[in-house]
């Protein structure tokens, strides 16, 4: 059971409503973890601000989504990995190649080097190297793109965060963690 409520977009403040309002109208529903977190509007803003800003960046959908779903896997965040699959998918990519990035894999060596600089920054704490970073730029990531996969780390770190501490209730098809 969740441990804090998800809130109602129909029986809310204005302010929780119109975000609220904003997540519907882009998921076509209401995705449980935002009900969550709308208990902040602050922490609201936050994360669906973050969404937005990155969802407009260089690194394109696909491998935002392929990131989420390592992080989610590596975190064992049923609800992010369930989430992200499904955008995943809708964002272009297979059903094997989600299951691919839940593991760090994909059969492309760009991918590939994000993925799994994304899952040594979870795993490390943040504490990579010089050498981890230049790895990516070898693969073809210009500075830019290399703080956009940070900023997609600790946006997954966050959702994540969220799902597992307050027990969210997966509203998505189910994926099976491969850790567990």
């Amino acid at each position: 059971m969740n441990r804090v409520p998800l809130i109602d977009r129909a029986d809310t403040s204005a302010e929780r409503k119109a975000l609220l309002d904003a997540i519907h109208g882009a998921f076509g529903a209401t995705p449980n973890m935002f009900r969550a977190v709308a208990n902040s509007p602050a922490a609201l803003k936050s994360m669906w601000g973050s969404f937005g800003a990155l969802g407009g960046g260089t690194l394109g959908a696909r491998l935002g989504e392929q990131i989420a779903v390592a992080v989610a896997d590596r975190n064992a965040c049923s609800y992010c990995l369930a989430a992200h699959t499904v955008l995943g998918q809708k964002a272009g990519a297979s059903a094997e190649e989600m299951a691919a990035a839940q593991l760090g894999e994909s059969s492309d060596p760009k991918t590939r080097a994000a993925l799994l600089f994304a899952l040594k920054v979870v795993g490390q704490r943040g504490q990579v190297s010089g050498a981890d970073v230049q790895a990516l730029r070898d693969a073809g990531f210009s500075d830019e793109q290399v703080v956009e996969i940070l900023a997609h780390v600790a946006l997954n770190l966050f959702t994540n965060y969220v799902n597992l501490a307050f027990a969210v209730p997966v509203d998505f098809p189910a994926v099976k963690l491969s850790s567990g």
